[in-house]
């Protein structure tokens, strides 16, 4: 993985800003990640801390995180024993991908303690462990492992903590030419070919060994050998060089495969253009912020998900089934014509026949109509059925129109509801999730007598567009139907891309120009279904035009007044605008 031991290095010496700091609020958005909220260095910084399985990650973050009614228990225990401490010290356990955070703390007493929190970046294997550093026992990890899933180590509240498995390898900073040497000739004898570095230094990824094997052949991709050791040496000799020296420059692009890279260090192996930043914090966030909460987003709503995606099929299956007797009932008219032409000509049947040809008075030609008849009944019986289906069908013709304009708007709503859930943030979910359980479709499982804190002002994201406006949007049904009925003013500008489904888009005041109602017109289009489209047209016009029609499902409005605009969404574009999460 691109997190390595150098990524690490980088991350803990860039941390060092917040030693000394205190930490005022601790919460845990998901199941793997950790916020502190800390007062250091004279401001306010956030530091995440992840276990994700794929993402997993330490660095200091400007993304706004939902905090949870109700916090888990590893929340609640680092609350007890960080909450108002003070980081001591920031420190990587040699160049391996695990990092020790020890915060001191006045207890109620008034004794002072020093807890460690130790963060092992590993993967599918990642934890963060809470540790008393005085006995080395274990407080609580966020990822419990226990004898049946591990018999190296165990992570749980009041066993001895134990590193994880020791590797054995070299440490790339404190190596000399001659221990290089002799690794390669190792290499070299067992056909360890270009991952040979790897192998004999511990915090290095093969993508650092890529890099060292192209800056000692030029730039070229390496051949499958081990190469020229003086030049692999001088290569890595330099790159090593840079790391002690905390010379980093956090970089993002693609390699030759055209996969996504990043590294601390600078990478002559991406092809096209390569992104700098002036932190590694700020390259992580760009790098793996979207990836992981999208991740994140869609562990927590896949039930949502299926769910969603289950009655919208079933709905589907109704209007067809609706349609097939909406076919039917047509044939009403069919039904009375038969039975009328029956009726004068009953002495002409008898029971048993099972058509009767009989001359078409209501067409124009007259010509014979063949009419199927049940044998078992008598002529009158075969009339008199015909009119009871006449009746039947002709009743159920303003019933089934009726269904079938309910179950259309079914599957609209529903399909609105996916789309929603493809960009929603977690707390965005929660809301989701709010809002069918006050429309029926699911229950409330929270527990009984339980007091539920009344969501009537649900979050909103707020931009501020280039010529300083606010631009509020609304990501799912409550945001919308908040933010356009009872936030926004009359003389507030309202946006929506015609019809598609996606997000109310508000501007707040008025006197913005043209670049304020574009960034607002990208906004909207950018957070709808035609996201991927080009030239999407967005209506535009004032709340005072916009209205709910009564008994309209959550977040559906009728307008007028409109003026259209035709964007193309720039995701570029949209994420240089300053942003930012509000409730209500």
């Amino acid at each position: 993985m691109a997190l390595d031991g150098i990524v690490t290095r980088a991350i803990v010496h860039e941390l060092q800003t917040i030693v000394g700091g205190r930490i005022n609020k601790i919460h845990q958005p998901s199941s793997s990640d950790i916020i502190m909220q800390l007062r250091a260095s004279g401001g306010n910084k956030r530091l995440l801390l992840s276990a994700n399985p794929t993402y997993p990650r330490v660095h200091l973050t400007e993304e706004s995180f939902p905090n949870p009614l109700e916090a888990p228990m590893f929340c609640m225990l680092l609350r007890k024993h960080c909450e108002g401490g003070i980081v001591e010290a920031i420190r990587q356990v040699g160049m391996e991908r695990i990092i020790h955070i020890d915060v001191r703390q006045r207890d109620e007493l008034g004794d002072v303690s020093v807890k460690r929190l130790i963060v092992e970046l590993m993967g599918r294997h990642s934890n963060i462990i809470l540790v008393d550093p005085a006995t080395g026992t274990q407080l609580d990890g966020i990822h419990h492992v226990t004898p049946a899933i591990s018999g190296y180590r165990v992570v749980m509240p009041g066993f001895s903590y134990t590193e994880p498995p020791q590797q054995n390898k070299l440490d790339p900073l404190h190596t000399g030419k001659e221990n290089f040497f002799s690794a390669w000739q190792n290499a070299a004898e067992q056909n360890g070919g270009a991952g040979w570095i790897v192998g004999a230094y511990s915090g290095l990824s093969p993508l650092i060994a890529e890099e060292i094997g192209r800056r000692a052949d030029g730039g070229n991709r390496p051949a499958q050998g081990s190469g020229d050791p003086e030049k692999l040496w001088a290569a890595f000799d330099q790159l090593m060089e840079d790391v002690r020296n905390h010379r980093y420059t956090p970089v993002t692009g693609d390699n030759e495969a055209g996969k996504p890279v990043f590294s601390a260090v600078r990478l002559t192996l991406i092809r096209g253009e390569a992104k700098t930043y002036g932190s590694i914090s700020e390259c992580m966030e760009e790098y793996f912020g979207e990836k992981a909460l999208r991740d994140t987003v869609k562990q927590k709503t896949s039930d949502l998900l299926r769910f969603l995606q289950n009655e919208r099929n079933k709905n589907i299956k109704k209007l067809s089934n609706l349609e097939k007797d909406l076919g039917e009932a047509e044939d009403a008219e069919r039904y009375r014509i038969w039975g009328e032409l029956l009726l004068p000509s009953l002495h002409l049947i008898k029971k048993g026949d099972r058509t009767a040809e009989l001359v078409n008075y209501y067409d124009e030609e007259q010509k014979t109509e063949r009419i199927p008849l049940d044998p078992l009944l008598t002529p009158s019986e075969n009339a008199q059925r015909y009119f009871k289906k006449y009746n039947k069908f002709k009743n159920s013709l303003a019933v089934i129109d009726e269904q079938m304009r309910k179950t259309r708007e079914e599957i609209v709503y529903l399909e609105e509801l996916l789309q929603q859930l493809s960009y929603a943030s977690l707390s965005d979910v929660d809301e989701i999730r709010e809002e069918l359980i006050q429309q029926g479709y699911l229950r409330d499982r929270a527990k009984k007598g339980k007091k539920k804190k009344k969501n009537d002002r649900p979050t909103l994201h707020v931009y501020t567009s280039s010529e300083g406006f606010e631009i509020c949007v609304g990501k799912n049904n409550l945001q919308n139907e908040y933010l356009t009925n009872r936030l926004a003013g009359p003389n507030d500008t309202w946006l929506h891309t015609k019809d598609i489904p996606g997000s109310h888009v508000v501007i707040r005041g008025s006197g913005f120009g043209d670049a304020t109602l574009n960034e607002a017109a990208q906004l909207a289009a950018y957070f709808s279904q035609a996201r991927e489209s080009s030239s999407v047209p967005v209506d535009s016009t004032l709340i005072r035009y916009v209205r709910k029609p009564s008994g309209a499902k959550p977040g559906f409005v009728i307008y007028d007044h409109q003026r259209t605009l035709f964007v193309t969404p720039d995701e570029q574009l949209i994420k240089k605008l300053p942003s930012a999460v509000k409730n209500g």
